[in-house]
Parts: C-alpha cells; sequence; structure tokens
C-alpha cells in the first residue's frame, strides 16, 4: 500500500498529469457538447447516436479526425488516472476515505473507459453503446441470480442521475471547482446547474431501462444513453424534454471547459 500511495503522491505532483487531467476536463466538455446537438437533432426529428460512442464516431468522420481521437483519447486516459492517485490519497476518516475511494474510483473507470472507445474509434472500431449495453446485460442474466445482479446495477445507474441532480439544485460541485465571483462566476453556476440536471435525468432514464430488462429477464429491453434518450422520446411532450435534456448537454460540456481551468487539482 505504500508504494501505491507514493506512486499516486508522485502522480498528484507531476505539473504534466495535472495539465493533461485539466485537458481531460475540457475533453469531456467536447464530447458532451456533441452528444447535446446529437440529441438536439434528434428532438426536432433528426436521427443519430445520443452517446459517447455516437460523439467520437461524428468526431472520427471528418477529415484528420483521428488526430483528435487520440488527442481525447490521451487526456481522457490522463484523467482516470489523476482520479485513480485521487482514490489511493483519499483522507479523513474511515468512512470517509472509502466514499471518496468508490467516488474517485468509479470516476476513473469511466474516464478511462471514454479514453478507451475514444482509441478504437481512432483505429477504426464502431462501437454501440446500446448493444454493447444489451449484450452486457445478456451476460450478466445469464449467470444465477443475474438478475438480480443487474436490478441493483440499474439502480446504481439510477441512483447516480439523482445525485447528478442534487448537484446540480445544491451547487455541490463547486466542492471541486473554484468558482470565480461575479458575473462570470454566475453564468459557470447556471451552466452546471442546468447540465447536472440534464445528465442526470438521461442516467435515471438509463437506469430505469436496465431495472426492466432485470425484472423482465430481457436483455433487449436494456440499453445505454442512446436507449434512454430514445425513452424520454416516446414519454409526452418527449420531444420538449428531449430538447431541454440535448441543451443541457451543451450546458455540462461548456461547464467542463471551465472546470478544465478552475478545478481543484
Amino acid at each position: 500500500m505504500a508504494v501505491a500511495k507514493d506512486a499516486a503522491r508522485a502522480a498528484e505532483e507531476s505539473p504534466v498529469l495535472r495539465g493533461l487531467a485539466r485537458a481531460g476536463y475540457a475533453a469531456n466538455g467536447v464530447v458532451h457538447i456533441l452528444i447535446g446537438a446529437i440529441v438536439l437533432a434528434i428532438a426536432v426529428g433528426g436521427d443519430g447516436e445520443s452517446d459517447q460512442a455516437g460523439a467520437f464516431k461524428a468526431i472520427g468522420a471528418v477529415p484528420a479526425g483521428f488526430v483528435a481521437l487520440w488527442a481525447l483519447a490521451i487526456a481522457l486516459g490522463a484523467l482516470g488516472l489523476w482520479h485513480i492517485a485521487a482514490a489511493v490519497l483519499a483522507r479523513g476518516s474511515r468512512a470517509q476515505r472509502w466514499g471518496l475511494r468508490v467516488s474517485e474510483g468509479g470516476q476513473a473507470v469511466v474516464f478511462l473507459a471514454l479514453g478507451a472507445i475514444a482509441g478504437a474509434v481512432a483505429l477504426g472500431a464502431k462501437p454501440d453503446g446500446d448493444d454493447a449495453a444489451r449484450a452486457a446485460s445478456r451476460g450478466v442474466l445469464s449467470v444465477p441470480g443475474g438478475p438480480y445482479v443487474l436490478g441493483a446495477a440499474g439502480l446504481g445507474i439510477g441512483i447516480a442521475g439523482i445525485v447528478f441532480v442534487v448537484m446540480g439544485v445544491r451547487r455541490s460541485y463547486r466542492n471541486k471547482v473554484s468558482v470565480p465571483s461575479g458575473p462570470l462566476g454566475a453564468g459557470i453556476d447556471l451552466l452546471g446547474i442546468v447540465g447536472f440536471v440534464a445528465k442526470g435525468v438521461a442516467l435515471v432514464a438509463v437506469g430505469i431501462l436496465i431495472v426492466v430488462a432485470a425484472v423482465n429477464v430481457d436483455p433487449e429491453e436494456a440499453g445505454g444513453l442512446d436507449g434512454g434518450i430514445s425513452s424520454l422520446l416516446a414519454l409526452p411532450l418527449g420531444p420538449l424534454l428531449v430538447g431541454a435534456v440535448g441543451a443541457g448537454f451543451i450546458a455540462y460540456g461548456v461547464f467542463c471547459g471551465f472546470r478544465a481551468r478552475y478545478a481543484r487539482l
């Protein structure tokens, strides 16, 4: 454990990793802005893959897009490593340390996975978020107790969505971001509130899809973010709700751009 802490401390003190981690927040912002644009297009009758894989494939489709994809992969991977270091160096009481480790570890997995997807698309892969979610659900449901495990995973994603909403409403993201005072700070707060709430709503929709798949023992009913957006579109006033979520994703993306500058690292 001492070796791991020494390595994590060295990583945390590295100006190169610190700079790349900030770039990772900016990269995450670019991805969310693209997802938001795709979601807005879907809200008005267009088509597209409204998830991270869809955003990466859109980048890869432009000239020299693979260069941008590798830059995103490196930045997102570095941000994942930063969160691993933060998890290892968690401080506070025993309960606080484990809470931070779970939180930081979860974020590390997300950013490392995003970096891996960006790299895979740069190499020519064409991943599909919904297909991946169904395949994973099919694998989980095939083992003893699988429906309970899948249901727990869906509940976990739904709870994560609720946490995002609460973070937006309570502005608790300020614990991680040094929001400046004045009009700029007010604008960043507005972006944070709208963005966190919108992302939370989308995650709750994904969680519900997975819970339904677990209850019905049917992996075909599971889905990723793209499936969550489709389920929102099917609701009364669905296009308006999806349009609001799309605008919120763009707001979250812009917020991530400011977070790259003001994050407490």
